[in-house]
């Protein structure tokens, strides 16, 4: 009710011109962004949204090209069949734009690493391919893993299978230079 409220006295301040420099007083004073935005000042729903005009997230994907740092590893040594190659862990699903966008770097790296490298597909578009996707980490040693990432869809995860430690984590990155050098890198050992 308070934001309707503020809403309706800056419309009825807008309408009387005799307010005019009122109503840039009151923004100024009001107005949290107005250091930050110059043009905040004058912008008369300042009082409604105290950044207006401030978008911290315009631009490009703040999380695209970033590493995880959370987890460096995926819970212990990933099972034998998976030895001797890096691993590429994907949590996919059909409805994930994230997953979409990124698609053309999976299938690049599919095609340059065939046979250098497992990828493993965790797909969680329901509940059925969840149950599966759990039944495969289970099998492969990513359950713990899994568990804690399969809300984060379009992520890649490379791994060293032999420890489980957990070389590079990205989420929505199209990036193919930023998987090749990790997995060049972990090639070469």
């Amino acid at each position: 009710m308070k934001v309707i409220h503020l809403a309706a006295i800056a419309a009825l301040v807008l309408l009387s011109p005799s307010t005019q420099a009122q109503t840039t007083l009151v923004a100024q004073a009001v107005n949290p962004c107005a250091p930050i935005n110059p043009g905040a000042a004058a912008n008369p729903c300042a009082g409604v949204n105290p950044c207006a005009g401030v978008n911290p997230c315009a631009g490009a994907n703040p999380c695209a090209g970033v590493k995880a740092d959370a987890a460096t590893s995926v819970g212990g040594p990933l099972a034998e069949a998976l030895h001797g190659k890096p691993v590429v862990v994907d949590i996919y699903a059909e409805w994930c734009p994230a997953c979409r966008n990124i698609a053309p770097t999976v299938s690049q790296l599919q095609e340059t690493y065939d046979g250098d490298v497992h990828f493993v597909v965790l797909d969680v578009t329901d509940r059925a391919t969840t149950a599966e996707a759990e039944a495969i980490a289970a099998e492969l040693g990513l359950s713990e893993f899994f568990e804690a990432n399969k809300a984060q869809t379009g992520s890649l995860t490379i791994v060293e299978p032999e420890t489980g430690t957990i070389l590079a984590q990205y989420r929505n990155n199209a990036n193919f230079a930023d998987y090749q050098s990790v997995l060049d890198v972990a090639l070469a050992r």
